[in-house]
């Protein structure tokens, strides 16, 4: 080291000049960007707190998929071709579509089911390669909200499991299947790609005696909750799904908190741009699902709650 008038030259200049180098981030969100802003401050909020401020020391590149297949690539392209230096994907369609684009690139998901089922780590506790994160559910929720809203609505014997297949990568539901049937429910997949497709399953399920659904955590699902809502009300069909479902007029919801875990994987882009690999950050899985119930929807469709599910509930909307 050399000091010159005053300045440091040498292995320390270096190293201060490389700690004040801006950071890039991509930011890959499945809805509307008018529909997404508490996801986009609980994630720079979170960074902010471990010293990332946007434009200070780190750029933060958002897009958003709005729950359109075809965009997710668009977008993951875009944020790609940036050579960020990691990349927040969230929603399994949103990490696949980055995951056709780069295997160098540190990706951290959030909101991604069975990450090892669908071959993007190896292990929940070594994942191996450039992809690590927060996952979201598996099979198994699906037999819990179908108890719960037996609960709710004993006379339900049939139940539709509604999804888009292009922007949904959910584990094998076939064993959901099976065992709805130890709880007297019969379970059936409703696969749809636009507001007509949902209208006509629906229809189709509300037609049958002692009908239910059960609306899938997917950004197709979250994109048209609305129109889910009005033809589930139209038809008063009881209803679980995922925390925005219940708070926009489903029934139920049994769920974790997504926004919340959008702040939790900012400590991991955080680890990433301070040297971590990502091959060696164990797959975090959600540590608490709420139950919310809607007490205003159960009214209107003729339901009355059991004392003890409210007693039970996390959060009552009435």
């Amino acid at each position: 080291m050399t000091v010159l008038g005053g300045a440091v030259i040498g292995p320390l200049a270096g190293h201060a000049q490389q700690a004040e180098r801006m950071r890039r981030v991509g930011v890959l969100l499945p809805f509307r960007e008018e529909t997404a802003q508490t996801y986009v401050r609980a994630f720079t909020q979170a960074l902010g707190g471990f010293g990332w401020v946007e434009g200070k020391n780190i750029w933060i590149d958002f897009r958003f998929g709005a729950g359109n297949p075809a965009l997710f690539k668009t977008c993951a392209a875009e944020l790609v071709s940036k050579s960020p230096d990691a990349v927040l994907a969230s929603t399994a369609a949103a990490l696949m579509a980055l995951r056709q684009q780069t295997h160098t690139i540190p990706i951290v998901f959030v909101i991604v089911a069975d990450p090892v089922g669908l071959g993007v780590v190896q292990s929940l506790a070594r994942p191996g390669g450039n992809i690590t994160g927060f996952s979201s559910w598996d099979a198994a929720i699906i037999g819990k909200q179908l108890q719960l809203l037996k609960e709710v609505a004993p006379s339900v014997t049939r139940v539709g499991a509604i999804f888009n297949p292009d922007t949904i990568f959910a584990p094998d539901l076939n064993r959901e299947i099976e065992a709805a049937s130890s709880l007297g429910v019969m379970l059936k997949l409703a696969p749809v790609h636009d507001d007509a497709e949902i209208e006509q399953a629906i229809s189709a399920l509300a037609h049958e005696p002692e009908g239910g659904l059960i609306c899938l955590p997917d950004p197709f699902n979250v994109t048209h909750i609305n129109s889910i809502i009005t033809v589930v009300d139209r038809h008063r069909l009881p209803s679980i799904g995922f925390v925005e479902f219940s708070r926009a007029g489903g029934l139920m919801s049994y769920w974790y908190d997504p926004v919340e875990l959008h702040g939790r994987a900012a400590s991991y882009i955080d680890r990433i741009l301070n040297g971590a690999n990502p091959a060696d950050l164990p797959v975090q899985q959600p540590t608490k699902y709420s139950l919310i119930i809607n007490l205003k929807t159960a009214k209107a469709i003729g339901l009355t709650v059991p004392p003890r599910m409210l007693d039970l509930a996390d959060e009552v909307i009435e």
